[in-house]
This record gives C-alpha cells, structure tokens and sequence, in this order.
C-alpha cells in the first residue's frame, strides 16, 4: 500500500473511533444499547424485521429481542403485514420517533466536521466515498 492510502486507511481508522464513541454515549444518554440506538434511527418507515436484521447483520432471533426491549419501553410496535399475517413489520412510535431524533442531532461529530466543509467539498466527498462502496 502506498503512504497515501495508508495515512487514508489511517484517517478513516480514526473517524470510525470518534464517530463510535459519540455515537455509543449518545445511545447510553438515552437508556439505549447502540444496537437499539441503531434500530429507531433506522425506522424512518415501517419495516418487517427480516429487513431489520438484515441491515444489522444480526440474526432475526437476536432481532427479536432487541425488538422486545424497545417495545417494552414504548418505542415501537409490531404489526401485521395486510397481505401476509406471518410478516411483522417494525413501526417507531411517536415517543420513539421523538427520541430517534433526538438522538441523531446530538451526534455533533458527524455533522461539526462536515460543517467547515463547502457544498461543494461535501458532495465531492459523498461522491468519493460511493465510489469506494461501489454504489
């Protein structure tokens, strides 16, 4: 690897160790695991949890439970699909769509950095990093 990549790989490294920090106090201020922190944040729509667990990595039985928690505390409910009755979909309730927000604006890190950034400079960096995802 050449010096380049590797002070990028470097970067990255680090961004990744501050982002992760934030982001587990930002879960923990709010009585949440990351995992559960990620799960409301990521419920902007209903989805069944097969899709869930999917975007987690996890396994639906580990899904489940991290469902069961948050249903316990009022954050979400489970529904039934109309067409199939066997699918349950995910629904953040308004207190867990309150909290979902609340949590994304105290991640000050992700958006301060990218506030001394331009538009212009952001959108090239978004553009770069979906090349590097390959999207």
């Amino acid at each position: 690897m050449d010096k380049v990549s590797t002070e990028v790989v470097a970067l990255f490294a680090q961004i990744v160790d501050r982002y992760t920090k934030e982001y587990e106090q930002a879960a923990a201020a709010r009585d949440l695991t990351s995992i559960q922190a990620k799960v409301l944040a990521a419920l902007d729509e209903p989805q069944p949890m097969h899709v869930i667990a999917s975007k987690l990595g996890s396994e639906r039985s580990n899904v489940t439970g991290i469902i069961d928690r948050l249903q316990a505390r009022g954050l979400v409910e489970r529904r039934p699909d109309e067409r199939d009755r066997r699918v349950k979909y995910i629904v953040a309730t308004e207190e867990g769509r309150r909290l979902a927000l609340e949590f994304r604006g105290a991640l000050r890190f992700a958006a301060e950095p990218l506030a001394a950034l331009g538009a212009a400079d952001r959108r090239q960096l978004r553009d770069l990093l979906r090349r590097m995802l390959g999207d």
